[in-house]
């Protein structure tokens, strides 16, 4: 029986998870699976064949450490998945950058790199709105995003201080739609569709996570919106190839989609949204084991393969 580590935190207590949906098709396909916390010592990784990211929601806490840990395990004989250089690409929203200017539509977005309460009615004009939102670059859970209006932005000057004391930040507008229709998640395993869902957040709320209160419901993505998927899923395998796992989220802008964040290091997959989304997942998982290390398809790499002579 071959071991496969499923990368999670000390305690999932506060957090809704799906990943022992995957437990049994694995096992049926010949692996064993493990729930072990990033944060746990003296693990051999290379009593593993495999560890896949899945829930460790605390990594924001503690980022160079997270890191450092991720790298211990490319180190050792395990494949980690995915991998660390997508998940340090990943990890400071600063990527939608790189996306954007690969023709992906992106949410608009300022990227002031310090915290200067100055500058925020500047932001409301710069985007001609009374609603924005800041929130930090490294950030899961939505944890320190702030819903700001014109009307109530003094009175959280000294939270925001306090919140973007070290950490880099963002502005963008507030998306109305995710109010009034919720925001889009597509998910891909080794690059292929499996399935969407809408997330709406609860009354008088913005946050969609199910921990602050936010529906689910399966959909059938309309075609504008697959193709939006599919095109930014295009755009992030120029980089980093085809990954196992990828989930991208939309939300509706003027006449098209815009994406909100590409989650590439441990979204949940909401396994328990489609009943076939386990057995797709475990088949990905099991395609590229076989396969061995995916070759990326960037440029530098197609280069250096060339000018070395490889084929």
């Amino acid at each position: 029986m071959r071991k496969c580590a499923i990368l999670s935190m000390d305690s999932l207590a506060d957090f809704e998870a799906y990943d022992c949906l995957i437990d049994e098709p694995m096992l049926a396909l010949g692996w064993q699976t493990e729930l072990v916390s990033w944060r746990c010592a003296n693990v051999n990784w290379s009593d593993y064949e495999a560890v896949i990211i899945r829930s460790p929601w605390d990594y924001q806490d503690d980022m160079e450490s997270f890191l450092s840990v991720l790298s211990t395990i490319e180190q050792s004989t395990a494949r980690l998945e995915n991998s660390l250089n997508v998940v340090e690409w990943n990890i400071n929203k600063s990527y939608l950058k790189s996306l954007a200017a690969d023709n992906v539509t992106i949410v608009p977005t300022l990227w002031p790199e310090t915290f200067d309460s100055k500058n925020i009615a500047e932001y409301f004009s710069h985007f001609a709105t009374e609603q924005i939102v800041l929130k930090p670059r490294v950030s899961a859970n939505a944890d320190n995003t702030f819903w700001l209006t014109t009307d109530n932005y003094q009175d959280k000057m000294a939270d925001l201080s306090q919140a973007f004391a070290s950490r880099e930040l963002m502005v963008q507008p507030f998306m109305a739609a995710i109010c009034q229709e919720g925001e889009f998640s597509l998910f891909y395993f080794n690059g292929k569709y499996s399935h969407t869902i809408l997330k709406t957040p609860a009354q008088g709320d913005f946050r969609v996570q199910e921990e602050h209160g936010g529906g689910l419901l399966t959909v059938t993505p309309e075609p504008s919106l697959l193709v939006a998927a599919n095109n930014t899923m295009q755009a992030i395998s120029k980089l980093h190839g085809e990954l196992l796992y990828a989930r991208i989220d939309f939300v509706r802008h003027q006449d098209t989609f815009a994406l909100m964040e590409a989650e590439l290091i441990e979204p949940s997959l909401y396994f328990n949204m489609d009943e076939a989304a386990p057995q797709r997942f475990v088949d990905a998982f099991v395609t590229r084991m076989a396969l061995g290390e995916p070759k990326l398809i960037n440029a530098e790499s197609d280069a250096e393969n060339s000018s070395r002579g490889k084929s």
